[in-house]
């Protein structure tokens, strides 16, 4: 059983890592509402899966290593059961994100249908890790912290129709929904061009410029001490849009962006 609850531990993290990504080039198309700078987005959460990473690695060796020692079993067990746990909060934390991101694009009027379809998609699929992490986590703990194996256990022990629904299926979904949403059809690939305060304008800014030391951005990525004084560190360039050229690649914003290079590009 260790084995069903480790081995597909590794797969919920890696779509997950797709989605910081998405958020973060979402954010420098809307940097006027990004709460945090948008390059240093994919490190923090990567460093919180990594953090609950190690924890399941520690409980799976810890319970492979028991060779019949029950409490060790458990014990490993329970490691991997907590890190099933705090992987769901670090979802909800990045939902939260999403969240805070989407009422700011909607209270500035800056909520067109590609920044809107994106955030639905990171909800949606951020839904479907969260569910999966919730059902694993019931699955790990009924079985590795109960003193018995009552009959709700015994079902996880012996049909997989759980396996298929919680684990399964919402990971294909996800698979399915990120390939349909391609972020290539909806965002332009250069990061330094984004959505004027019309929500119709996109021009080409000099990109999100940190004023801090690089050191600083990892260690306070939330600019916690320039907002708390309100002076943020960074360069509020889309204040004077009109100081930055706008896009020759179309607007995405309304529906005729493109990120495909034209033919005489592409053949030299």
């Amino acid at each position: 059983m260790l084995l069903r609850s480790t081995d597909t531990a590794l797969g919920p993290p890696i779509y997950a890592a797709a989605e910081y990504n998405i958020l973060g080039r979402l954010m420098h198309y809307v940097p006027m509402h990004a709460p945090l700078n948008p390059d240093r987005l994919l490190w923090v959460f990567i460093y919180m899966g990594a953090a609950v990473e190690g924890l399941t690695a520690a409980g799976g060796a810890r319970a492979a290593a028991a060779k019949g020692d029950l409490a060790l079993y458990r014990s490993g067990g329970l490691l991997v059961s907590i890190a099933l746990v705090l992987q769901a909060i670090v979802e909800c934390l990045f939902l939260t994100t999403v969240l805070l991101m989407y009422r700011r694009c909607a209270r500035a009027h800056t909520l067109p249908k590609n920044v809107q379809r994106f955030c639905l998609m990171l909800y949606g699929t951020s839904a479907l890790v969260l569910v999966r992490c919730i059902a694993r986590a019931v699955e790990a703990f009924s079985v590795y912290t109960a003193s018995s194996c009552d009959s709700f256990c015994l079902v996880l022990l012996k049909h997989e129709w759980y396996l298929y629904v919680f684990e399964a299926a919402p990971m294909l979904l996800y698979t399915v929904w990120l390939n349909f949403m391609h972020p290539g059809y909806y965002l332009p690939k250069d990061r330094k061009q984004f959505l004027d305060l019309d929500g119709k304008t996109e021009r080409l800014g000099p990109g999100w410029i940190d004023k801090r030391a690089r050191w600083e951005t990892f260690v306070d990525p939330f600019d916690i001490q320039g907002n708390r004084v309100g002076k943020p560190n960074h360069e509020q360039y889309w204040v004077e849009a009109e100081r930055w050229p706008i896009s020759d690649t179309g607007c995405f914003a309304q529906g005729t962006g493109s990120n495909v290079l034209p033919t005489k590009e592409r053949s030299g």
